[in-house]
Formats: structure tokens, sequence, C-alpha cells
């Protein structure tokens, strides 16, 4: 039985992943975070059945109860201090939190072989985002021109989202992209031309009406082919994804980055 404590036990993303742990035979939710709601019972907070109790902090929860994973659905500004704790309890960790830098990720890594546990950070635990940076690779392989652009609510305030960000990192594993226009020859403010994540041109955009969509944008003499992926406005889509990584994270030390890590086996396409 994997023991499970979730950060973020009242946020958006933690009705349906918490019912799939309820229902699964080899998961059992002993404990939550969040610090609304700290000292009352899962049961009261939640619709969980779990007997645990709801703390207001990840150090708090994993010194009072037994966890062997924590999984991280939070913000930003605290997602590496709880991975960090984690690791630092010898407990393994799957990240659902976007905002993780390359160097919060290498640092994790570091951490993370060194204590002997698992750690998956997704940007994206949907499993057709992973099919989506997936197949971008693949096209990678054969393609020499592309960007990416970033959609999100208007009350996302990363940029780009985790994501974006792990696509043009996937990216960048295949090969860069050739360039356009050098910034230093651009006419006009060079921020109209995105950020650059790994090579790519990253562009995001906040506006009400989206949740989460990817697109990446390949370009060729005369064509064009655009590889997209849009998240509806429920959580739902990220419960497979999350269980898988829950079930997987402590087969492997170290950090693994994106559920197509997972779903994949880290294979990675080639250049062409």
């Amino acid at each position: 039985m994997i023991r499970v404590c979730f950060a973020g036990v009242t946020g958006w993303t933690a009705p349906p992943i918490l019912a799939a742990i309820d229902a699964a035979d080899d998961l059992v939710l002993t404990a939550g975070v969040a610090r609304s709601a700290a000292g009352r019972p899962l049961s009261e907070v939640t619709a969980s059945r779990g007997d645990g109790r709801v703390y207001g902090s990840v150090d708090d929860a994993l010194a009072a109860e037994q966890v062997d994973v924590l999984v991280d659905y939070t913000s930003p500004a605290a997602v590496a201090g709880h991975v960090r704790a984690a690791v630092r309890a010898g407990v393994h960790t799957v990240v659902g939190t976007s905002g993780l830098t390359a160097g919060d990720l290498a640092e994790l890594d570091r951490l993370a072989h060194d204590a002997g546990v698992g750690v998956v950070a997704a940007g994206n635990f949907s499993v057709m985002a992973a099919v989506l940076a997936h197949a971008a690779a693949v096209a990678a392989g054969s393609l020499s021109h592309w960007e990416v652009i970033d959609y999100a609510g208007a009350g996302k305030p990363d940029v780009p989202s985790g994501t974006a960000r792990e696509v043009a990192e996937l990216l960048a594993e295949v090969r860069r992209p050739e360039g356009a226009v050098p910034l230093a020859e651009l006419h006009g403010p060079v921020e109209a031309r995105g950020a650059e994540v790994s090579g790519t041109r990253v562009h995001s955009v906040r506006l009400p009406g989206f949740v989460v969509s990817t697109e990446v944008v390949f370009g060729g003499a005369g064509e064009r082919l655009v590889v997209r992926h849009d998240a509806g406005d429920s959580p739902d889509v990220y419960v497979d994804g999350t269980l898988l990584a829950v079930r997987r994270v402590a087969e492997v030390p170290g950090l693994r980055r994106g559920l197509g890590s997972l779903l994949f086996d880290g294979r990675r396409p080639g250049p062409t």
C-alpha cells in the first residue's frame, strides 16, 4: 500500500485525484496540507474517506504521519521548499505544480540522488499533453523551425507555463531550432518575439477563457505544421497521469521530468 500526502488538498485539482486515490486498492491518503484547513480531519475538509488530518505545512505533515509519496499541487512560490522537505524526510515526490526553474530542477535532482528518493515533476500530468510533447519531439527530428505558444487563464502568474517550458526543453534535447531574424536586427520592441527557453521562442498569452493550452508551430517553405493540446475546465484530465507517477516515482532515484519520462520510458527522438 502506497501512503500518500496531498499538498494543496483544498485546491482546484484535488477533488478528482483524491477520489481516485480512495478508489484505488494500492493507494491510501494519510494526510493533506492546506494552511486554511490546518488541524481539521481530511474527511471534513474533503470528500475523501481518509482518516488522517490536514496540516499547515509539509514539514508538519511528514513529521506526524507515515507517508511514502508527497503529491504537490500548490503554488510556484511554495513548491521547491515542499520538495526539499520531502526529500530530506526520505519521501518520494510527485510535483504537479508549475514554476520550478531549471536551477531548481537541477538542485532537486542532486538532492534526490543523494537521498536515494525519486521525484517526478511535470508541468502537466495530462496524458494527452505528454503525447503532444512527444509528438513535437518526433517532428523536431525532421524539422528545423518552430516556436511555442503558451495559453493560460488571466490569473496564472507564472510565464511560461510549466507545460510550455517542459516542451521547449524536450525539443532542445532533439536539436535547437534554426534562427529567424536575430533580436539585434528587429525593428520594434524585442519583447514581441517572446522569451527564449532552451533555444526556442516561447510566447505566453494570459486571457480569460483559457485553462492551459500549448501549441507548437513548425514552419517550412510553403507549409506549416501545428501540434496543439487544449485542456478543458475540469481537473479530471490530470488524474491518470498523477496516479501513474505516484505508483512509479520510487523506481528511480533522482528527478525525472515530464509524464513522458514514464509513458515513453525516457526515449527521445533524434534528428534525421
